[in-house]
Parts: structure tokens; sequence; C-alpha cells
């Protein structure tokens, strides 16, 4: 047997749940006579009466108090997947870590919301986990570019390069008067346990005295930098993230021509290859592209 009507489960549905035809005629803005005609065309296509008609009003048969539960769960389950569906075209779900969410995305991002008001946008300011990203739960993330084990599915787009460079509190400046090797007699800061930018930049500038594996580690740059302004010691500075402090001069960089990229090369956008030109995916690419807003430092010195 093929469905029934679609219009007549519908109109069945509404009456048995009022308990009349006229109830669900203004429901589904038709007229009695259209509920009844409806109701009727359902009956006919399965062969068995659904209503008790009479001269009070109707009731359910046993057929019809066993199809009217079913049809109430399976039009609202349409619903929430209807529904669920237009959110997700109009949700976009972004990942970002939380420092370069905190002092870098989040600052933006009502320029973004204004320019697209059709677009809600839902940060998670959280880590990636050993999975990394999962196109599953997130539309785009915010990352780097060189991220070991990425899949060759997931699109990667360089937005700007990681500028480093050790900074301190202005008292520790004297201390390091003498040049870079100075660093080993201070305490390092490191913005994870994997103490990856000291390496980098030891390795970069050929800087023996200092030993990287040293110093206090944090879970993110944010509190690195905050223990620096306090003048726990000297942090790895991203000069971007860095900004404001070093503008105020609660940080200061001892070593100002000593700037360096990573291995992992600039912080990206990423997102799955699937949904990277989707409408609401493309505007936020473009937006972080072309908004003036998001303009990062120049390019390193070669």
């Amino acid at each position: 047997m093929r469905l029934p009507p679609l219009n007549s489960l519908r109109a069945f549905e509404a009456a048995a749940r009022h308990e009349g035809f006229i109830a669900a005629a203004e429901e589904l803005f038709v007229t009695r006579g259209a509920i009844s005609r409806q109701v009727k065309i359902l009956e006919d296509h399965i062969g068995v009466q659904l209503f008790h008609r009479g001269a009070r009003g109707v009731a359910l048969t046993e057929a019809g108090r066993r199809l009217y539960p079913v049809l109430t769960e399976a039009f609202a389950k349409m619903l929430q997947e209807v529904e669920r569906i237009a959110a997700d075209a109009s949700e976009l779900r972004v990942i970002c870590p939380p420092t370069l969410s905190l002092r870098w995305l989040l600052p933006q991002l009502e320029q973004f919301r204004i320019a697209h008001p059709e677009i809600k946008v839902r940060l998670t300011t959280s880590f990636y986990g050993g999975k990394g990203f999962d196109p599953a739960e997130f539309d785009l993330g915010i990352s780097v570019q060189n991220r070991r084990g990425r899949p060759k599915e997931i699109e990667v787009l360089p937005l700007f390069d990681m500028h480093l460079s050790p900074a301190c509190a202005p008292a520790l400046l004297p201390a390091l008067a003498d040049g870079p090797a100075a660093l080993a007699g201070q305490r390092l800061l490191h913005e994870n346990p994997r103490r990856e930018d000291w390496a980098a930049w030891v390795q970069h500038f050929g800087v023996k005295e200092v030993d990287t594996a040293s110093g206090e580690t944090f879970p993110n740059l944010d509190m690195a930098t905050r223990a620096a302004v306090m003048g726990a010691g000297v942090v790895m500075a991203d000069l971007l993230l860095c900004r404001e402090e070093l503008a105020r001069g609660d940080l200061v960089l001892p070593f100002p021509d000593m700037t360096c990229g990573t291995p992992d090369g600039a912080y990206a956008l990423i997102g799955d290859r699937q949904k990277w030109h989707d409408p609401k995916v493309a505007a936020f690419r473009e937006w972080l592209l072309n908004n003036p807003g998001m303009a990062a430092l120049p390019a390193l010195p070669q």
C-alpha cells in the first residue's frame, strides 16, 4: 500500500487532537467541509473508518485511536528536523582556542554580526582535543596552518603570521641587557607543557645557553602573559596577541630585532571541504580576509 495523501493525514491528526472538525479547520485555515473530505479520503485509502459520526459530533474509532498517536509523533519529528535544518542553515559554529578568542576574535566578532545579522554565530572557546577539528560539530575553526596529522579533506586558509619574541616586565629589562644569553638566568614562562614556542625561538637564533625545558608552564598564553606582567619571568610573546600589554608598556621586548615565526606557520581558518562554499561559511571567510579591523602585523622580516 502507498502512503495516503499528506493533506488527509494532517487533517485527520488535527481533527483527532481537537476531537472535532471545526477546531481542526480553524487550525489549518480551511473549512469544516474540507476537513471532512480529507478524512474521508484517508478512510477510503486505508479501507477503515476512523471516526464515528453522529449528531453531537465525531469520536475516534479503535482504528483512529491507534493511528492518531503515530501521526502526532511523526509530525512532531518532521517539524523538529525541519527546524533543526533551518537553524543549521543560519547558524555558524566556530571553534577557536581561548587566547586567540579573547585577544583577537571576540573583539572583532560583533562587526561580523552587524554585517550579517542573518547569520547566528555560535563561538566555542576551547582547544580541539586529541581528535582535532570535528566537521560534524563545527563549521569552521581557527587553528594553525601546519597542524600535524590534519585530514586531507580539511581546507586551510592562512590568515596572518605569528610573530614571536621574548617579553618581560620593565623591571626585568636591566637583567637582560647583556643579550639573549642572559635569558639563561631568568625563569621562562611557557604557554603550554609542550614548550614549543621557546624551542622555536631559541633554535631560530641559536641561543644555546637557554634551557627551554626549564621554567613554568601554563594552560594558555593569556595566563603566561599575565604572569610575565607580574614580573614572574619572561614569556615568549605573540606580538599580535600581546599587543595591548606591549602598547601600554606592561611588557617590553628586550630583543626587539629578534622576532621569528614557528614551524606551525600562520594562524589559519580551517573547515570541511564539503562546507567550504556554503553561504554562511563563505561570508565569514570573506569577512576575515577583507575586514580592516582584522589586520595583523606586517610580514616577518626576512
